[in-house]
């Protein structure tokens, strides 16, 4: 019985020794591990100093993300106020004026507002009208020309 418990012991003994060189083991692949951590940061800086400087850097570029986003919207909104869409016919106004030099110009934002300018050039004179255009249509009545040119601008703005 004597050397029972004196086998059991030495079993206990023997595989408690496993468990700790395994252990030993798995402390060392950690170390090593953390040893290559550490030597990424800078020797004079501990880690918490780090972590707080990369903490800063991304809270900066969270805030500057969101300036830079409500610059664009806010340009977005401007955009549609631009004028962008436009649409030009040339054409004779009378018939002993060749060369087309007589010409309508309708120039749009993306909300169809904007102007139509239309010259009317002559052989002893030339004119230039203006007329205010709103939501695509003009309170003023419009020529065949203007309304070529308007219809220019509206097809403009689709591409």
């Amino acid at each position: 019985m004597y050397n029972t418990i004196i086998n059991a012991g030495i079993a206990v003994n023997i595989l408690l020794a496993a468990i700790i060189i395994f252990l030993v083991i798995k402390i060392i692949k950690i170390e090593k591990r953390y040893k290559s951590f550490i030597s990424k940061f800078d020797k004079n800086e501990n880690i918490e100093e780090v972590f707080n400087k990369y903490t800063k850097m991304v809270n900066n570029v969270n805030e500057e993300n969101k300036i830079y986003q409500a610059n664009y919207l806010n340009l977005e909104r401007k955009l549609d106020t631009c004028i962008q869409n436009i649409g030009i016919v040339r054409y004779n106004a009378f018939d002993n004026v060749g060369s087309e030099l007589s010409f309508a110009i309708a120039a749009l934002d993306n909300n169809e507002n904007g102007v139509i300018i239309n010259s009317i050039y002559g052989s002893t004179s030339s004119n230039v009208y203006a007329k205010s255009i709103e939501n695509g249509t003009s309170k003023y009545p419009l020529s065949e020309e203007e309304i070529k040119a308007l219809n220019k601008a509206k097809e403009n703005k689709k591409i």
